[in-house]
């Protein structure tokens, strides 16, 4: 039997470093995908709910967090190769109340003490996480700008119309009654300029920012359980939340069942981490950027806008700046991270994606054409867990050509 060049052997070991996770109670289940040369391998372990005992399964729903940024970078890329926008255009024309900004003189000083922009945000600017607007990795509430952004509401990173309980018409203007932190191209921070894309998206394309996706992405990819929300007809496969407690390490209950926040679509679909997904929907998404655009004999994109997309855009400055968020390794293309150099088993320099917050992350490799996505549901940010890292170092250690 054809493995791609992998060693059914050391997918054993894979299989039993992720089952030790499941076994110690760390998450109650997991999904992992491995394909290499086109051969799709797919192992599922645990439970979709602690006391349950319904097993987690290929198709089971999962809350992709942060790994919606690279599904929203890709519809962007769309809408720029058709030149409804342009990478380096401000993005003052389809979202006026982002025109004429100002910027904090200092990050943790008032509100009021500002400089006006030295220039206007760009396209560019959301898809690299440089519009001068992001998470402040400091304690809640230290600067009076991080309270502001509690006020009103905006940060997302939570249930659909929770956290971000707002049209995209709403969100914006409330986000834009804030100066910006940084200068527009100044410094990468995380998370919000893939929120603002999804705005772009929809008012560039005159649709829906869902509505766009299906159409444009997910229905060419045959990605039919990816979306905003889990219709009534899947609620019954969309695998439960937990959190760590800080206090006696258990597994507390987040998110899930019946009374779900996903149940319902959102005021606000959050294109910086509102999608739920399953693990052979997402494989097509990445195996079509593996491909340099390409699904089967359908063309998504262009092999240079995934190119573009897959190459570190921030200067080492800005590499350094971005903290424990990409690490010492990883640089940013659009909405996606980018490996810089060979420093680990795993660590293949041009391998790009993504984690999310709800504890999946996702890797295409070009080099040893191969896709590496690993689902499970246990609240972490913002760093890689454990077991994605040893998902990761297990999955390259199964390589045996």
């Amino acid at each position: 039997m054809s493995m791609g060049g992998l060693s059914q052997a050391r997918f054993d070991r894979l299989h039993a470093v992720m089952a030790g996770y499941v076994e110690r109670g760390d998450v109650p289940g997991v999904v992992t995908l491995i394909s290499r040369h086109g051969e799709v391998h797919v192992d599922t372990i645990g439970l979709k709910a602690l006391g349950d005992s319904a097993p987690i399964q290929r198709d089971t729903i999962f809350r992709i967090g942060s790994m919606t940024k690279p599904i929203t970078a890709a519809a962007t890329m769309l809408l720029v190769e058709e030149c409804k926008l342009r990478l380096d255009d401000p993005v003052d024309r389809f979202l006026p109340e982002l025109a004429n900004r100002t910027v904090l003189k200092r990050i943790d000083g008032p509100l009021e003490d500002t400089v006006p922009a030295i220039r206007a945000i760009t396209v560019r600017d959301l898809l690299t996480l440089r519009l001068g607007l992001g998470i402040i990795l400091a304690p809640s509430g230290s600067y009076p700008i991080q309270q502001a952004v509690n006020k009103q509401r905006i940060v997302g990173f939570g249930p659909p119309n929770v956290s971000a309980p707002h049209t995209p018409d709403e969100w914006l203007r409330r986000l834009a009654t804030l100066p910006l932190m940084y200068q527009p191209g100044e410094k990468w921070m995380y998370n919000t300029g893939s929120a603002v894309l999804g705005v772009l998206i929809a008012r560039a394309s005159g649709q829906s920012l869902e509505t766009f996706l299906r159409e444009r992405l997910f229905a060419p990819l045959g990605m039919k359980d990816t979306g905003f929300s889990v219709p009534a007809t899947k609620l019954d496969r969309l695998v439960s939340c937990y959190q760590r407690n800080p206090t006696t390490g258990a597994l507390d209950f987040h998110d899930g069942g019946a009374e779900s926040h996903w149940r319902h679509p959102p005021l606000f679909p959050d294109a910086g981490a509102g999608l739920v997904s399953t693990i052979d929907d997402y494989w097509a998404f990445g195996q079509m950027l593996l491909h340099k655009g390409k699904h089967g004999k359908q063309r998504i994109l262009s092999r240079p806008a995934v190119e573009v997309m897959t190459t570190n855009q921030l200067t080492l400055e800005q590499q350094k700046s971005a903290g424990v968020v990409l690490g010492d390794n990883r640089g940013w293309g659009f909405g996606m991270s980018i490996v810089i150099q060979r420093d680990d088993v795993a660590a293949v320099p041009g391998r790009f994606g993504w984690e999310g917050s709800y504890g999946t992350s996702w890797a295409s490799d070009p080099t040893e054409d191969m896709v590496a996505i690993l689902l499970t549901q246990r609240l972490v940010f913002p760093q890689p867990t454990a077991i994605d890292r040893d998902f990761r170092t297990t999955a390259y250690h199964a390589i045996d050509d």
